[in-house]
């Protein structure tokens, strides 16, 4: 039992609460006896292991005996020959005392029955006595608790030494838990029967350990290696393991290992459970694992050739065995699907091919329940390709139909690669890629969206030029515009399509049109972009192409945001959004909603902004479509502005994709938002979460931009600040490349410039500075935003409000940094009146932890030049916004500008701890980590983690140890909770 001390405890905590309380480990009840009952692999030993733990550690002794799957030559009571022979190998003093007293202890030993007279019934009598006197000598002290495991392979005195125990009890406080493999225990299984007399006894619990909850075994599967970070690898174990902790751990090392098939020792010990089947209940057994997940009792008996009357025996023998169980009434499954796995795979292939085909029959025949996507499967796998191919389209189609885009990817994909084999049937082969392609990018997938597309069009380089043509490559421009790909790229392809689809109006040249219009509004051609929106707008309304002109309205009302109107455009957008609304336009609706957010951020209105996002995601998660591009923008945008706006509670929720199996380009990109509030709040984790985001950077612009800004912090924060200038530059380099900005200048260089900046001027503070240095690189860097202000502006349009206050911050950094080497510094009155733009600018934005950091700096210059005052005013402020965000960072910066130490900042003037912070406190000064409070406290680990720097925050301490040191210096652990 020790052993599996090594694999953590995930889960099982009000198992272990009830199992404590009714062994008398906790509380004054006198202890119980305990079956615990649960399938194999399911947590029995490690929940037992951990109540062991728990009885030595309150000073309680612990004796355990294993029962062994030796068959008929099983010794008798052997669990409890292993427990007094580890007490004469440990303690053979007291053993021997034992023994004179209780001589009937001896025959446990093997070998020693023999040299005992007299009847055998009388002496297995004794044994009987003697055991229970001896443990309950044992227990005379310090009470006992006796651990049998594995009673499915019980011998028969064993059974009838327990059910001894269990009706006589103890005077003493012997506590007596014992387990067994539910899922062993098939209808003629000797313990079947003795189980259910001793549930009936009343000093006798039972215990059944159902599967662990989902949230649990990606617990557990995320502790067991670094090499298990993929929420798709991690949720695709967690699906295969439903609720076994062995099965998970078996899947993990194997997914680890770079194997994400059933692993061969697994495999071998789950086709066990077939030994015990006749030929012909393994026959039935073989029919249902090709049927899937279930299958009726119809569509079996169909497939195998079988009479009613064999059937049934045969289905009631696998029942028994506790290898499939009946679900829905009238249909059949494997207890565990990894069991199906394992039957299907053992099959030969013959045999596996002779089943699928049985099914494709039965379901082709009808009169059964049967779907086109089981259909398909059935076809594949019997390598019927004229069924599989028309089957797959019919369920790729169903997909769309139910809002499941990657489902329908899947099935789409798998019809292209069979159109090349003997017997696929004719198929329009462009139609079908194209709606691949828009199932691929409604997925989350645009770089393989693109990839398809671009796949066929080489193919037909020298083909005819014509409509197909045309919509290929609209299918392409649709997937380049959610890749970070040069716009002439783009540009290039809606004009090829615009060419093909020729002058006449028609619905192509709609669609085409408004391609255009996209292509050329990201180039920054305004003019041609309103003039090519407005005629796609005329010909969709002729036409009644509702979805292409709702697609040309949008820009024209994003076009007008861009010319400096914004009321305009919201109107416009208005209009777009009610429309959609009454038409029933789900992607229109999310698309007007997504850009209508996108006008209250760019106006500075983030609130509002993030209403809108998160209505519009709210949408696309209920239609399916939760990784579409408008979809998934609006939710990054709705996790960005709480970022932005301060509620990082809700950052940390909406980041974690736990459960949800996005795309893995998807889940780095809301980690890169996770990660920026790791690092203001100073989380531990904050450098391993930059190692999961940072080789997702050349793939995608928006996981480098968000990312990259914090990464720098994170090295400044380090003190490093030759790493937080190499991480700037790589991300220039980076993005630079991805957006073709030759030069290097791109918007995000404003916001990572005042970054590094930042940085640098903290650098330049320090004694021995290489102050030269590190302004020579903050005058290239200020250079290079300036350059980037300057062209953004350049255009005429309006420079946003965000801009302005990173432009701002930029300047008032680089003023910093001269003053703080001491080269060039500027005036007392410019410095300052820099630094109060900057807050201003953040004040009118509404971000509350880039303006207090601004509060910070100015209130440092302003303290220098004398103005204590207002300095201390600034940094109260600032320190205030910093306790309530969690922004540990800011708070030790602040330390010596407010005069307040941790200490002082938890006696009585932090914000009051909530009921639920004062219980994680609690846990905290236990020295438990956030998995132990998770689970002590029925959380998930990442509310346990907001919890934890929630009150490190409002503590003022910089770590959990002094947070537990400043909570016993003001009494809220002696509080009740």
């Amino acid at each position: 039992m020790a052993s599996t001390r090594a694999v953590p405890l995930v889960g099982r905590v009000s198992e272990l609460e009830r199992l404590e309380a009714l062994t008398g480990l906790s509380g004054d009840a006198p202890p119980r006896a305990v079956v615990v009952a649960g399938d194999a692999g399911v947590g029995k030993t490690r929940l037992l292991t951990e109540l062991a733990a728990r009885a030595e550690a309150a000073g309680v002794p612990v004796v355990v005996g294993h029962c062994t799957d030796i068959g008929d030559g099983a010794l008798p009571f052997l669990p409890f020959g292993e427990i007094f022979g580890r007490l004469e190998a440990s303690e053979p003093a007291r053993f021997a005392d034992l023994a004179a007293r209780h001589p009937a202890l001896l025959r446990l030993r093997p070998g020693r029955a023999a040299e005992t007279d007299g009847p055998d019934d009388v002496g297995r009598t004794d044994v009987l006595d003697a055991v229970h006197a001896a443990l309950e000598r044992l227990a005379a002290a310090s009470g006992l608790l006796v651990v049998v495991e594995d009673l499915h392979w019980a011998d028969p005195s064993t059974r009838d030494l327990l059910t001894i125990l269990f009706t006589r009890g103890f005077a003493a406080r012997v506590a007596v838990v014992a387990s067994y493999r539910s899922d062993d225990l098939h209808r003629r299984h000797p313990l079947r029967a003795r189980a259910a007399e001793w549930a009936r006894l009343p000093g006798v619990e039972r215990l059944q350990l159902g599967p662990l909850p989902d949230a649990d075994v990606r617990l557990l599967v995320r502790g067991l290696g670094p090499g298990l970070d993929a929420e798709g690898d991690v949720g695709e174990i967690v699906r295969r393991a439903e609720g076994n902790a062995f099965f998970a751990e078996e899947l993990a090392h194997a997914r680890t290992a770079g194997d994400a098939a059933l692993p061969a020792d697994l495999a071998d010990l789950l086709l066990l459970r077939l030994d015990r089947l006749d030929g012909t209940a393994r026959t039935v057994v073989r029919a249902v694992a090709c049927a899937g997940r279930r299958v009726t009792h119809e569509l079996l008996a169909r497939v195998v050739d079988l009479g009613d009357d064999e059937l049934e025996r045969a289905v009631r023998s696998a029942v028994d065995s506790n290898v499939v169980v009946t679900v829905e009434g009238d249909a059949y499954a494997f207890r565990h699907a990894l069991l199906a796995e394992a039957v299907h795979d053992d099959l030969l292939p013959g045999e596996r091919q002779r089943l699928h085909a049985g099914y494709v029959a039965a379901l082709r025949a009808g009169g059964v329940d049967g779907s086109a996507a089981e259909l398909a499967h059935h076809a594949l796998a019997a390598q019927d390709v004229a069924t599989a191919v028309t089957a797959g389209i019919q369920a790729g189609d169903d997909a769309v139909a139910v809002g499941g885009p990657q489902e329908a990817a899947a099935h789409y994909l798998r019809v292209l690669e069979l159109l090349g084999r003997p017997g696929a049937p004719e198929v329009d082969v462009t139609e079908l890629t194209l709606r691949a392609a828009d199932a691929l990018l409604a997925a989350g997938h645009p770089h393989r969206s693109a990839d398809l597309v671009t796949d066929l069009l080489d193919q037909r380089r020298h083909g005819p030029a014509g409509p197909d043509r045309a919509g290929l490559l609209l299918a392409r421009a649709a997937a380049l515009r959610e890749i970070d790909v040069d716009v002439d790229d783009a540009l290039d392809v809606t004009t090829e399509a615009l060419t093909l689809a020729g002058e006449e109006p028609t619905p192509l040249r709609a669609r085409a049109l408004t391609a255009h219009a996209y292509a050329t509004y990201d180039r920054g051609r305004d003019a041609d972009a309103t003039r090519f929106a407005e005629e796609a707008l005329e010909v969709a309304t002729a036409l009644d192409q509702r979805r292409v002109a709702s697609d040309a309205a949008t820009l024209l009302g994003r076009l007008k945001e861009r010319s400096g109107d914004p009321e305009g455009s919201l109107v416009a957008l208005g209009d777009v959004v009610a429309r959609a609304r009454r038409d029933g336009d789900v992607v229109a609706l999310v698309r007007g909603l997504h850009l209508t957010g996108t006008i209250h951020f760019e106006i500075g209105e983030l609130a509002r902004a993030r209403q809108v996002y998160l209505e519009a995601a709210a949408i696309a998660v209920e239609h399916g479509h939760q990784w579409s591009p408008n979809g998934l923008d609006a939710r990054l945008l709705a996790c960005l502005t709480a970022y932005m706006t301060g509620d990082w509670d809700a950052v940390a929720v909406e980041s974690d994709l736990s459960g949800q199996s996005p795309p893995p380009l998807i889940e780095a990109m809301f980690r890169a938002i996770g990660l920026t509030r790791a690092v203001a709040r100073g989380d531990d984790d904050a450098a391993g979460m930059l190692d999961r985001v940072h080789p997702w950077w050349p793939r995608d612009g928006l996981v480098c931009v968000h990312s990259a800004g914090a990464a720098v912090d994170l090295y400044g924060q380090r003190g490093d600040v030759a790493g937080a200038v190499a991480v700037h530059d790589e991300a220039v380099r980076t993005l630079s490349a991805l957006w073709h900005a030759d030069d290097g200048l791109f918007q995000a260089r404003v916001r990572l410039g005042a970054v590094l900046l930042g940085r640098l001027a903290d650098a330049a503070a320090q004694a021995g500075a290489e102050v030269e240095h590190l302004l020579d690189v903050g005058v290239a860097e200020a250079d290079a935003v300036e350059r980037t202000v300057a062209r953004a502006t350049a255009t005429g349009r309006p420079y946003g409000i965000e801009g302005r206050a990173w432009w701002a911050r930029a300047r008032a950094e680089l003023l910093h940094l001269r003053w703080a080497a001491g080269i060039d510094p500027p005036g007392d009155d410019e410095l300052i009146g820099t630094w109060r733009r900057a807050v201003e600018d953040f004040e009118a934005l509404g971000q509350p932890y880039e303006r207090a950091r601004s509060q910070a700096r100015l209130a440092r210059v302003l303290r220098a030049a004398g103005s204590t005052q207002e300095a201390s005013r600034l940094a109260g402020s600032a320190h205030r916004t910093a306790e309530a965000l969690g922004a540990r960072p800011l708070l030790a910066e602040l330390r010596d500008l407010t005069g307040r130490s941790a200490a002082d900042a938890s006696r009585g003037s932090g914000p009051e701890l909530t009921p639920r912070e004062r219980e994680v406190l609690a846990l905290v000064a236990e020295g438990r980590s956030n998995g132990q409070i998770a689970q002590q406290l029925f959380i998930s680990t990442k509310t346990a983690s907001v919890h934890v720097s929630n009150i490190l925050a409002k503590l003022g301490a910089s770590g959990r140890t002094e947070a537990a040191a400043v909570a016993r210096r003001r009494g809220l652990l002696d509080r009740p909770r």
